[in-house]
């Protein structure tokens, strides 16, 4: 297993994450890339706790997430099954878990205060936090996306589902976006990844 971590893990990672993985019982499975979610944990029929994790995030994306994972579970058997799966039993739990990590050796200098903002208050998704969520996609495998944020006001794009949008003006941190088949306004997040359209 280890040797399986050390190729989607930053180094100093891949022991301590190896030991939560063996405390847990945790079955692992790194899976294709799925849109809608970086990872999920669920405990199967079989009683086994089960996470699964995309294996086309970066090494930096991916600690995050098998801790996250591993946080849904520690915080189910210490606090109940009733908690909510984002409620603060599961925040306390990811911050616990997660500073361990949170060092030099570990993530890059730059990302360090970047990290340590974002734990104060972990979201439910790291993609949530626009400036914590750029400095990580530094280190993703390059492609030919834009973010939301970088595309001019009024030009079109497409997202992964193929559904085409026209940008529109920015909310407060959300940009509105119209669905040009639906006419229908939806939000996007500034650090949205989509294909710019000719215009």
């Amino acid at each position: 297993m280890s040797e399986v971590l050390s190729k989607y893990l930053p180094e100093h990672a891949v022991e301590p994450c190896f030991e939560l993985i063996k405390a847990n019982e945790v079955h692992l499975k790194i899976v294709n890339e799925r849109m809608t979610r970086h990872g999920d944990y669920r405990k199967g029929a079989s009683g086994k706790h089960e996470i699964t994790i995309n294996s086309s995030l970066n090494k930096y994306k991916f600690l995050m997430t098998l801790i996250h994972e591993i946080a849904h579970l520690v915080a189910f058997k210490k606090f109940g099954r009733n908690i909510k799966p984002h409620g603060n039993e599961w925040k306390y739990t990811f911050q616990q878990l997660m500073v361990p990590f949170i060092r030099p050796e570990i993530f890059p200098s730059h990302i360090l205060p970047l990290m340590a903002r974002h734990f104060r208050n972990p979201a439910a998704s790291s993609d949530t936090d626009a400036t914590l969520s750029l400095a990580l996609k530094q280190f993703d495998e390059g492609n030919d996306k834009n973010y939301i944020f970088e595309i001019p006001y009024g030009s079109l794009f497409r997202i992964h589902n193929g559904k085409i949008f026209k940008k529109g003006a920015q909310r407060i941190k959300r940009f509105e976006c119209l669905e040009v088949n639906s006419g229908r306004i939806y939000l996007f997040n500034p650090n949205a990844e989509v294909e710019l359209l000719p215009s």
